[in-house]
């Protein structure tokens, strides 16, 4: 849709209703959700966040329940070892037939050793029902070392940190995996593997890209896309048949721009790509590893990170923005977008906008019946209408509401929504929920948990049987830089009083070494974390 942007006042009374019923949301499930059935009898988890909308709730989970989780009744089940550390959030499949190895529960788990595993998501079979490595240390083909990059943010090597995504209708798995050849060739491939056996399905797709622009890093006037310089942090998303491929920076070591690559879902072959500062510099699209969102209609959105931005004069630098896209021809064009007034301040001080991931809410039934949610370095929530996001406005910010730096260390983390309520995990604060009420988050009617959580706040997950028996389930990976465990909590989500965390039974239930930004899995009865070394996961014992 080509929307033109409009002036809303904050002023304005909009009146906002959470749709509330259990109808609409499993109705919101089996729209976002690529390739999920609602017939089907077990939940599949298939994209970062569970859904196209990022809402990161799993409404059909009937065994975990306030009741039975706790340290006397929950905890962890089994550890599986994996060959390096996983930044993707675990993805799950239920009665997937594995040749030779029956009909199993699989979780999915890619690696920055550049490896996807297949594991029994019960704990049923011991070691993987298949593992696929993209590298070949014999013939000199290698993950990306950290040093190459300029740093080790992310880590010693640099492989899959994206989450994949899964297309159940066709039992494909899709991921992004980087390499080094014996002869110092970057690359960055888009891989369909099997979900059975982890076989190619089709030849992979070089990730490469040249277009107009007069930006950073550009030969006479022409960008090309560079596979050392580009991290591909954003999870996956599969809409309307396409593969859409985010991009960021590796340790903001320039040049670098923000890119956004769709692939045909069926073939690999690329059909459109776009960059967010042709003409200018960075910009990156990382979201602290969640992904582009998607909305019913299939107009993409996402958040841009410090960079350019000369929108209001006629330029073509998308920084620190929030932007829709959608498809024309080979290109994908900027349908409507908002960036805040203080964007040159933004940049200037590294207080990206797209350190959060927007979330797209479901429907609502009075007011803007189209709202998305995003968060900021500096602590800002910005709730804006996408039907009309903003724009660029000097005089005052023309959206929705703004939260201004009510978290002042920082978001760092995609929200988790359910049933009118809007669950955030800021850097240095404890987990906090909004009420949504007339077209506002209440901040006179939040929760706020009794735990306080460090860099970089709390990855969120929700689950829920219907309406009842809601779990916020959160991770604290404050502790990776000093390679100590992940801590998984789990709150009451109706007050946030905590029901469990994995600290409370010694040793039994210690999760591996921290990874940082991830979030948890959850899935007829288990939980799943990824760490460093190890896929944990916990159930009823």
């Amino acid at each position: 849709m080509n929307r033109k942007p409009s002036v809303l006042s904050l002023g304005t009374s909009l009146l906002l209703a959470a749709v509330s019923t259990v109808v609409a949301h499993k109705a919101l499930l089996a729209q976002t959700s690529p390739g999920s059935s609602p017939a089907s009898a077990l939940a599949s988890v298939l994209t970062y966040h569970n859904d196209n909308l990022r809402t990161g709730q799993n409404l059909s989970e009937t065994i975990l329940t306030l009741a039975n989780v706790n340290s006397s009744a929950f905890g962890k089940l089994v550890s599986y070892q994996v060959d390096g550390l996983t930044y993707a959030q675990p993805l799950y499949v239920p009665s997937v037939n594995i040749p030779g190895k029956g009909v199993h529960n699989v979780v999915y788990v890619a690696t920055e050793h550049d490896s996807v595993y297949a594991f029994d998501a019960d704990g049923l079979f011991s070691g993987p029902l298949w593992h696929r490595s993209f590298i070949n240390p014999k013939t000199g083909l290698t993950t990306i070392p950290a040093a190459d990059t300029g740093g080790g943010l992310v880590g010693p090597e640099i492989g899959i940190t994206s989450t994949p995504v899964i297309n159940a209708s066709t039992g494909t798995i899709y991921v992004v995996a980087a390499t080094k050849s014996r002869a110092g060739v970057y690359a960055q491939r888009l891989h369909a593997l099997s979900i059975k056996t982890g076989a190619e399905k089709v030849g992979a797709r070089l990730i490469t890209a040249t277009m107009r622009g007069s930006g950073d890093g550009s030969r006479a006037g022409v960008l090309i896309f560079s596979p050392l310089r580009q991290l591909q942090r954003a999870a996956l998303l599969l809409s309307g048949g396409l593969i859409y491929v985010a991009f960021a920076s590796n340790e903001d070591v320039d040049p670098y721009h923000g890119w956004v690559f769709a692939y045909r879902a069926a073939g690999l072959a690329r059909v459109a790509v776009f960059n967010d500062t042709p003409d200018g510099s960075q910009g990156g699209i990382w979201q602290s590893g969640d992904g582009p969102a998607a909305d019913y209609e299939g107009d993409v959105f996402i958040a841009s990170g410090n960079g350019t931005f000369d929108v209001d004069s006629s330029g073509l630098d998308y920084g620190d923005s929030l932007i829709e896209l959608v498809r024309s021809r080979s290109t994908l064009v900027v349908s409507d977008y908002f960036t805040p007034n203080n964007e040159a301040v933004m940049e200037e001080d590294d207080l990206d906008f797209g350190s959060s991931g927007p979330i797209l809410l479901p429907d609502q039934s009075s007011g803007p019946p189209h709202l998305a949610i995003v968060g900021d370095k500096s602590g800002t929530l910005y709730v804006t209408d996408r039907d009309h996001l903003g724009g660029f406005s000097p005089g005052g910010d023309q959206i929705v509401q703004e939260l201004a730096s009510e978290f002042s260390q920082g978001i760092f983390s995609t929200p988790a929504y359910f049933d009118g309520q809007i669950y955030f995990g800021p850097v240095g604060n404890p987990l906090v929920s909004f009420a949504l009420s007339s077209g506002q988050l209440q901040t006179s009617s939040i929760s706020l948990s009794s735990h306080t959580f460090g860099y970089p706040g709390a990855g969120l997950s929700v689950s829920s049987n219907g309406s009842g028996n809601t779990i916020v389930w959160a991770i604290d990976s404050s502790a990776y830089s000093a390679d100590g465990p992940a801590v998984l909590y789990a709150f009451d989500a109706s007050n946030l009083n905590e029901l469990y965390d994995s600290s409370q039974a010694g040793s039994r239930d210690v999760a591996g070494p921290a990874v940082k930004f991830t979030v948890p899995t959850i899935a007829n009865g288990k939980v799943y974390v990824g760490t460093q070394s190890e896929l944990d996961v916990y159930g009823l014992l």
